[in-house]
């Protein structure tokens, strides 16, 4: 699990390699349970909604999250790239994501498809 999410970050830039099963679930759960409870926690230290500006404080806060969400939006795009690779597809087909509803379960089939021999490198 912790070695998943290690690599997740190693290889933040790589667009070509792959990544099997463990190596993108385990980060995507870990990216998710992060948010939720970091999210909760500055909200709770706030006092109202991180989205709510009052001072230069709430601005600087909200203005490293959407950079902090940018960092992971990168590196989750990288791995959906890799995934991809594993099961012998191009990269390309992360744009199946635009067609609402049904691309987004397509493609969560696609992520549960086991890997494939003759995969990209």
């Amino acid at each position: 699990m912790l070695n998943s999410y290690k690599k997740f970050w190693q290889n933040i830039f790589n667009f070509s390699g792959t990544a099997n099963r463990s190596e993108y679930w385990w980060p995507v759960i870990i990216n998710w349970v992060l948010a939720f409870v970091l999210m909760h926690l500055v909200e709770g230290l706030l006092g109202h909604s991180i989205n709510d500006i009052y001072n230069w404080g709430d601005w600087s806060i909200k203005t490293s999250s959407l950079i902090i969400s940018f960092v992971v939006w990168i590196a989750m795009l990288s791995l959906r790239f890799r995934r991809l690779h594993d099961t012998n597809r191009s990269g390309w087909w992360v744009l199946i994501m635009i067609i609402p509803i049904i691309g987004d379960i397509w493609f969560i089939i696609l992520m549960l498809l086991p890997s494939k021999a003759n995969n990209y490198d």
